[in-house]
């Protein structure tokens, strides 16, 4: 019997084809799984509610929201690039709780998992506005989490960084020289965390085995932000 087991389970991934998108598409399909994949960005204010009302039932929510990080020095970050970031990975979050919240309220069970990022968690150079919306990301996943407990409710977040995917790692990166000396410099794992790796522990989180977590982040970096 496979211990993760969502046949039974319908699975909505936001931006699905950026970021962990495909691959957890890939590996929730997998384990069975109906994958609810949504592949636009979720920017405009009505977008959030009118996903949600149009995937019907939803088992597991997981927001997978990213877009390039802006590597802007700190004095000279404007408005329209703060507005930007935290316009696609922040301002969708408390839509998409509101929106899906009244249904697994209703069933009294839910999983919500937030793919987020480590650089909240580690300061980095000429990062200040991606790192802040990553860091609004988990301080929301952390309140809504304790909130949600007792409703049977779990609110969980990855916080990850060199880890394979397509928005932040693309091969072109990883086959540059300099890369792989900051890997090995950086990263105590010493090379990337695989795609799969990553994505097999959102599938864990989202299980039944995993119900006693509340509101937590779990860093998923290879050592980088133990550092």
């Amino acid at each position: 019997m496979n211990p993760l087991d969502f046949s039974q389970k319908r699975v909505l991934i936001t931006q699905s084809n950026d970021f962990m998108g495909p691959v957890l598409c890939e590996v929730f399909k997998e384990l069975g799984a109906t994958v609810l994949a949504d592949a636009g960005a979720l920017d405009h204010p009505s977008r959030p509610a009118e996903l949600i009302q149009e995937s019907g039932v939803i088992d597991i929510l997981l927001l997978n929201l990213g877009i390039p990080a802006p590597t802007t020095a700190v004095s000279d970050i404007d408005d329209d690039e703060w507005n930007n970031v935290f316009s696609h990975m922040v301002d969708p979050m408390p839509r998409l709780f509101k929106a899906v919240l009244p249904q697994m309220l209703a069933r009294g069970q839910g999983k919500i998992i937030l793919i987020g990022s480590a650089s909240a968690l580690r300061g980095i150079k000429r990062s200040s506005t991606y790192s802040a919306a990553r860091g609004a990301q988990l301080a929301f996943i952390q309140a809504a989490g304790i909130e949600l407990a007792s409703k049977q409710i779990q609110v969980n977040g990855i916080a990850q960084n060199f880890v394979d995917n397509p928005t932040y790692f693309p091969p072109e990166v990883q086959a540059n020289p300099a890369f792989q000396d900051r890997l090995k410099r950086e990263v105590p794992l010493g090379r990337l965390v695989s795609a799969r790796e990553d994505a097999m522990f959102v599938a864990y989180l989202a299980s039944e085995h995993a119900n006693c977590f509340v509101g937590q982040i779990f860093p998923v970096c290879g050592g980088w932000v133990n550092r």
